[in-house]
């Protein structure tokens, strides 16, 4: 039986829909003998896939690194899920709309630094102007809310997804759950 390529994704967040992924402890096991994770933090691979089954996106889209990466990571993927809710509502990352770029790297390098206060020249990441949720950048096919989304929520996904059917994302998980 040919194993179903998943890939993660972690974008602007915090990384809690990753650690509730790791969360399926046993049930891990179970998983990895229907797919192969070919991207994400968890393993070792530099360059985005071509031909991904399926992919899971956690975290908004806040920078142009972002914004680039989601652009080829949905081009490479059949299925995008927006995982959590700052991939499907922006969420906490995107609290920082209403002040915008320059204000939010002042607060950051000059009003909260005790030592040289001032903002770095080299290496910052090109904010967009908005930090969006996954869906208004790309098509999403499934959105799974929560902060983070429970472990048993996200293998009941994958688990649907495996045998064929379109999760009820609904009776496992809610926004903020």
């Amino acid at each position: 039986m040919k194993k179903v390529k998943v890939a993660t994704v972690w974008l602007d967040g915090c990384s809690g829909c990753h650690m509730s992924l790791l969360d399926m402890d046993a049930a891990i096991i179970s998983l990895a003998q229907k797919i192969e994770l070919v991207y994400g933090p968890l393993v070792d691979a530099q360059e985005f896939p071509e031909d991904v089954d399926v992919t899971l996106v956690e975290g908004a889209v806040s920078s142009q690194d972002d914004l680039n990466k989601l652009k080829k990571i949905r081009q490479r993927t059949r299925l995008l899920i927006s995982l959590g809710d700052c991939a499907v509502t922006g969420n906490v990352p995107a609290m920082r709309n209403p002040f915008g770029v320059e204000a939010v790297f002042d607060r950051a390098y000059n009003e909260n630094a005790d030592l040289q206060r001032q903002k770095p020249t080299q290496h910052l990441p090109v904010l967009l102007d908005r930090v969006r949720p996954v869906h208004e950048v790309v098509k999403v096919d499934l959105f799974v809310p929560g902060c983070p989304p429970p472990a048993d929520a996200i293998h009941f996904v994958i688990g649907e997804l495996l045998a064929g059917r379109v999760p009820n994302v609904g009776s496992v998980t809610r926004f903020g759950k």
